[in-house]
This record gives structure tokens, C-alpha cells and sequence, in this order.
């Protein structure tokens, strides 16, 4: 596999999952790389191989939960010629694929049992049995795997194997979510943008007006990376005017016309639809100031989770100003971080 891949990032937290997984890369050791969908776990596996000693040779990939189950162990394996229906010539497994070289088994949360017990075989003895085979192959390969799963909890539920585990964590990567370092948002925001501009030729590139950083840097990012590079793109792709770029959305779907929920989803009736907050007593007596006040609050953080937290589209909503809403939620101690 040959691609031009960039790690980017400049916050203390990143830096130190790379350098991590830089000093394990020169070690011939199994490397588990761990985080939420779109943190990078793919870079960071490609990492590992061109900084080991194993660099020319084969980095082969595989999705774990792309495939079925029963075509899981004959893709690893590999299979003979009549081994099942459907096998008509002789093929190697991923194993064999990656000879002399690294092997990246990605959603290796997703492997079942039997599997996950042939794959332990495998990394123990260094050989691997083709389906249909009756002897087995000799094998050098060095695994590096990733999950978005917390597989010590899978291994107290008996869905993933200990002795599994402990074979393949010799190094654990964590990386952390885009949310927890911030600082790389607008890093990565400006990368991803000025690529799209480039990409639609643009002669220029514009940047971000501050309502637009703002409100890039205040979302919590829960597909990380991977939804900030979408987001941006979009953005680039949209934008018809001159000068910075101002629009951000965050959902595609966000449409006056999107289909409803269906019958099953939606409310049985109204009463039982979300309504705005009320006003409770359950905070003891108040005047009138701080009771308008404790409404305010409520209507804000009712007005943001409705609207994924995108500033803009909430002061839309409100009827308010980027400015107006900007203080009233710094008023009511509602910004991110407290800024």
C-alpha cells in the first residue's frame, strides 16, 4: 500500500500519542492503537510501519467488520482450491499477504471467538493453516491492531480473549478526541480548507471569519478528525462569496424538509413532545430577577442541544445576534471551557 498520508497536530496531548508510537515503531512488537472513530488510528498504524525496520516491505490492511464472519478466518488465513463452495483456485490470507511485513487489523473488537483463537495461534507460533490445508505456513509478520472498543471490559463479558489481548497489547496508543486538544482545530480546519480551495481552484485562500472560528473551535466534535475535515470541505464547496468563509454547518441533513420521524419514533402525541423548560421551584424561592434569569439559562442550553451546538444557528433561532447570543451564554457561564 502506497499513499501520501500527513499526521497534523500541534497540541502536547497529540504529540505525546505520537512520540509514543514513534519509539514502539522500532521495536519488532505487536502495537495496539486506541480511540474514537475518526481520531487517526489508520495514520497512526501507517506510521508504525514506515518508521520500523520493516518500512519496505508489505503494510496490509484489514477491516475486521467489513467483512462476515464466515469469510473472516479464509480472508486472514487464506484458503485451497475447493476448501468451501465458491473457493475455485488456491488464494493467501492477509497473513501470507503481509510477509516480512506489518499486518493492521483494524475494528479488532469486531473478530469472534473462534477467530480471535486462530489469530492467537498465529501471533504465538508465527504459522497460519489455509483453509482446507493440512499443514501450515510460516509467517514473519509484525501486528499492529486498533478498536474504538475498551476490550479489557469485553474480556470480563467473555467476548474477547485475555490471552489474546495480553499478546497484542505489549504497546498501547491512545489518542485522544478532538475535543481534548483544541488546539489543533483550526490547524487542521485551515489544512483541510486550503487543500479544497486548491482542489476547486481557488486562487486564493480566504480563511475563516471569527464567528466561523468560534464556532469551529466551541463544537464538541464527536466524529473527531474525520467530521472536521467533512465539515470544512463542505464549507470550501458551498461558499459562493468573497472574502472568509462565514457559513458552517455541521449536519448535511439540517432541513426544513427532511423527512419526518417515522410513526414508531415520534411522540404518541403532542403532550408527550419535547417542550421548551419551565420554570421550577425545585431550586427553592427566588425574586423575579433571578427567576427570569434561571429561565434564561434553560432556554439557552434547550436552544443549543436542539441545534448540535452550532452558535449561529441557535441565534438564528433565538431571534438573536452571533454577538447577542456570544454574551448571553458568556452571562450564563454556558461557552465552552467557561472562555
Amino acid at each position: 500500500m502506497e499513499r501520501q498520508t500527513q499526521v497534523i497536530g500541534q497540541s502536547s496531548v497529540f504529540l505525546d500519542a505520537l512520540e509514543r508510537a514513534s519509539r514502539a515503531a522500532a521495536l519488532d512488537r505487536p502495537v495496539l492503537v486506541i480511540g474514537e472513530r475518526g481520531t487517526g488510528k489508520e495514520l497512526v498504524a501507517e506510521r508504525l510501519h514506515r518508521l520500523s525496520p520493516r518500512w519496505d516491505q508489505p503494510l496490509i490492511i484489514m477491516n475486521c467488520a467489513a467483512l462476515p464472519e464466515t469469510l473472516i478466518e479464509a480472508e486472514l488465513f487464506g484458503h485451497e482450491a475447493g476448501a468451501f463452495t465458491g473457493a475455485t483456485k488456491a488464494r493467501q490470507g492477509r497473513f501470507e499477504e503481509a510477509h516480512q511485513g506489518t499486518l493492521f487489523l483494524d475494528e479488532l473488537g469486531t473478530l469472534s471467538m473462534a477467530a480471535q483463537e486462530r489469530l492467537l495461534r498465529a501471533v504465538e507460533y508465527g504459522e497460519v493453516t489455509r483453509i482446507g490445508a493440512s499443514r501450515p505456513v510460516r509467517v514473519n509478520v509484525r501486528i499492529v491492531a486498533a478498536t474504538n472498543e475498551h476490550l479489557p471490559a469485553k474480556v470480563e463479558r467473555n467476548e474477547f480473549r485475555a490471552d489474546l489481548l495480553d499478546r497484542l497489547s505489549f504497546e498501547v496508543v491512545t489518542l485522544p478526541p478532538l475535543r481534548a486538544r483544541t488546539a489543533d482545530i483550526m490547524v487542521l480546519a485551515e489544512h483541510f480548507g486550503r487543500r479544497m480551495a486548491s482542489e476547486m481552484g481557488w486562487e486564493d485562500w480566504p480563511g475563516f471569519t471569527p464567528a466561523a472560528v468560534d464556532t469551529l473551535i466551541d463544537y464538541r466534535w464527536p466524529g473527531n478528525v474525520r467530521e472536521l475535515r467533512n465539515v470544512v470541505e463542505r464549507a470550501v464547496y458551498r461558499w459562493e462569496q468573497v472574502g472568509p468563509i462565514d457559513a458552517i454547518q455541521f449536519d448535511p441533513f439540517d432541513s426544513p424538509y427532511r423527512p419526518q420521524a417515522s410513526e414508531a419514533a415520534a411522540p404518541a402525541s403532542p403532550e408527550a413532545a419535547p417542550s421548551p423548560p419551565a420554570v421550577t421551584h425545585e431550586e427553592g424561592p427566588a425574586d423575579f430577577k433571578t427567576s427570569v434569569a434561571r429561565y434564561e439559562r434553560r432556554l439557552l442550553s434547550s436552544a443549543l442541544a436542539e441545534h448540535r451546538f452550532n452558535q449561529r444557528s441557535t441565534a438564528e433561532a433565538l431571534g438573536l445576534s452571533y454577538d447577542q447570543l456570544r454574551h448571553a451564554l458568556r452571562r450564563h457561564d454556558l461557552l465552552p471551557g467557561g472562555s
